[in-house]
């Protein structure tokens, strides 16, 4: 490897430990700002002023898994978060009373999913609340006080996958799935029944749904690609019936939007191609936006407003360097920086992401993103070919988008390229595309994949030789697929969380899943019939292990919901009957992905590892990358250089 493709070695600590600050957001009032920060390694919930944010204190006190989503209740004095118990997700919702400093258990049942249904500045005392504690398949609304936790049941559900509700607390629309994978949308009857309103056909069913109303209740927004290709956004009058186009783009759908914190009208909406876009719809925020694009490089996002909507807390993404926010006044038209997501990457080398449109052997464009080592710049060719990693997105019914990815910038860093693909099945790009992929795990969407390698390999990019495939639940699953289903392709794989089995994954999905399992038989195969058995059998990797020849190495949480320990295992188990050695790091509080940092950190160290060994890449050596972990290897310690030291003497946290 030459030395322009070596650069100064960026710890995994600084790419995959905690962020200084991240999910900035304001209270309803402005008078305070919130952020995401750890405490003792720990993320938690951080609140200040929001003129002196260097002020703000710690207002959780979470110590285990760290929080990742919370919310401010519209009393200004009330934060809302959720959590669950080692990765099981049963979540928890819980309220903090910031004047007093206490917590609460809004929802303390065990084996519970909780979701928040809604919030609304309207009934700042009280949120909806979906919960399945009647029955593990379906979720009854709540209305729970945040204050005192008293709950009460205001809507018990028996058939539907859920439910749109208005700021007023009103049910106004029910979705159910329909035997052919469609959907439809019901509303209530005067004689508490539902009747029809929107029936979706299985075609549309990823790409349209109720979003939402404006503040009079009387107009529905809704995402809508019915007699289209791409989802636009449209008004439906529910007193006329009038549906009126507000926004459309030819190849993409909708991705995003920017609606009003009380009049609810939709003032933005974005479209995601290759790049983020956005479409301004209300006059009234153009002079703001054009401001804002002044202020700093980067994508702009306003990822938080005031009740007035005075404030606005702004967020500038790049591919190579830290989240940058500012708290924007729209009265004065000023952005006063706040602070960076990630202080310590400021100044590293890290590399630009290139957009790039790869065409399928059918003719698709694969809107796909790779990376090159940092030294490279702008420059879209490396010179010589370097060995290259190709990361496959989970879902699969997501999507990749362009920006900062502390995988892409790892393996970079350690000399490769990296290369991202929306396989057909990704969403984003229009029904037809998504459509596309039905029926087609380890087949087309795979070939998908297999295209952009080769692309990568005729452009002068990657090195046919040293191509790795590496990706986490689905994007495990078509690693999977690729040391089964093509093998000599790549010459090493890297599954994390990934299906081996697909009837065992069908069988076994989270029964609060149950009333969607129509969206998987039509687009998977059905684990119901006896055809349809017979087709995943051969569509899973499990059924051709002994085609396995590259190294492989699993990484599985014991807890995961999605996709069970027993995918990974069931392979594991196979492989070493058949002599096929495989490395499997096994962690014992962890889901669907690993939460934890320290966890994370431990099985990069032993994937970048694995990837150097079997790629002719750098590393940074594993060292003390177990401290604080869970890590267990029941299989394949001798595999990877170091590992046996590195477990020597390390006792698994927990």
């Amino acid at each position: 490897m030459t030395d322009r493709n070596t650069a100064q070695l960026i710890p995994r600590e600084v790419l995959f430990g905690n962020p200084d600050k991240a999910s900035t957001s304001i209270s309803p009032d402005g008078k305070k700002i919130g952020y995401l920060a750890p405490v003792d390694g720990v993320l938690n919930v951080w609140v200040g002023p929001a003129d002196d944010p260097s002020s703000a204190r710690p207002a959780t006190d979470d110590k285990g898994r760290g929080i990742r989503f919370y919310v401010w209740a519209y009393t200004n004095d009330h934060i809302l978060y959720i959590q669950d118990k080692e990765g099981d997700e049963n979540w928890h919702l819980y309220s903090v009373d910031l004047t007093t400093n206490q917590t609460k258990d809004l929802t303390p049942l065990e084996g519970v999913h909780a979701q928040i249904q809604q919030v609304s500045h309207k009934m700042p005392h009280e949120i909806i609340v979906a919960l399945n504690d009647r029955d593990p398949q379906f979720h009854d609304l709540y209305l729970i006080d945040i204050k005192t936790g008293e709950r009460r049941l205001i809507q018990k559900n028996d058939e539907f996958a859920g439910y749109i509700t208005d700021d007023d607390y009103n049910i106004r629309f029910a979705m159910r799935m329909t035997p052919d994978g469609g959907s439809e949308v019901l509303r209530p009857t005067a004689k508490d029944d539902w009747e029809l309103f929107i029936k979706i056909s299985m075609e549309d069913m990823l790409t349209t749904s109720p979003i939402g109303f404006d503040k009079t209740g009387r107009l529905l927004y809704m995402i809508d690609s019915r007699e289209r290709d791409t989802a636009a956004l449209v008004a439906l009058d529910l007193d006329t019936g009038e549906q009126r186009l507000l926004a459309q783009d030819t190849q993409a759908d909708v991705s995003g939007l920017m609606i009003h914190p009380t009049e609810k009208t939709v003032q933005a909406v974005a479209f995601t191609h290759e790049r983020k876009r956005w479409q301004i719809l209300d006059s009234s925020i153009e002079e703001d936006i054009a401001c804002l694009h002044g202020v700093s490089d980067g994508d702009v996002e306003v990822v938080g407003r005031t009740l007035d909507d005075r404030c606005w807390i702004v967020a500038y993404a790049v591919d190579n360097g830290p989240v940058r926010y500012y708290r924007y006044d729209r009265a004065t038209k000023d952005a006063q920086f706040l602070f960076t997501n990630r202080k310590a990457l400021e100044g590293l080398p890290l590399a630009k992401m290139h957009p790039v449109v790869i065409k399928s052997r059918d003719k698709l464009d694969l809107v796909s993103y790779y990376t090159l080592p940092a030294a490279f710049g702008d420059e879209p060719k490396p010179g010589t070919p370097l060995p290259m990693v190709l990361l496959v997105h989970g879902g699969p019914w997501a999507r990749d988008t362009w920006g900062y990815d502390p995988l892409h910038q790892m393996l970079a860093n350690r000399g490769y390229a990296v290369m991202s693909v929306n396989f057909r099945g990704s969403t984003g790009l229009g029904k037809a595309f998504i459509n596309s992929a039905n029926y087609e795990w380890a087949a087309k969407m795979h070939d998908d994949l297999v295209d952009a390698v080769d692309w990568a390999i005729d452009t002068g990019i990657a090195d046919p030789e040293r191509v790795a495939i590496m990706g986490g639940s689905y994007g495990g699953y078509a690693t999977l697929v690729g040391m089964t289903f093509t093998p000599d392709l790549f010459a090493c794989g890297v599954d994390i969380v990934g299906p081996s089995n697909l009837v065992t994954l069908l069988e076994s999905i989270p029964p609060y899943w149950q009333p969607q399992i129509e969206m998987f038989t039509m687009r998977v195969g059905d684990h119901r019939t006896e055809e349809g058995r017979a087709f995943l059998v051969e569509r899973s990797p499990l059924t051709h292990v002994d085609r396995i020849e590259k190294p492989l190495l699993i990484g599985q949480g014991a807890n995961d919901p999605r996709v069970k320990q027993a995918e990974s295992d069931q392979i594991v188990a196979a492989m070493q009957e058949k002599g096929i050695p495989v490395t499997y790091a096994l962690y014992s509080d962890e889901g669907h992905g690993f939460a934890r940092p320290e966890n994370r950190l431990s099985f990069f160290a032993v994937a970048e590892a694995f990837l150097a060994a079997h790629l002719s890449g750098t590393c940074e050596p594993i060292g003390d990358a177990f401290r604080g972990s869970t890590i267990a290897v029941p299989a394949g310690v001798e595999q990877v250089v170091d590992l046996d030291t590195a477990m020597t003497g390390h006792t698994s946290k927990g």
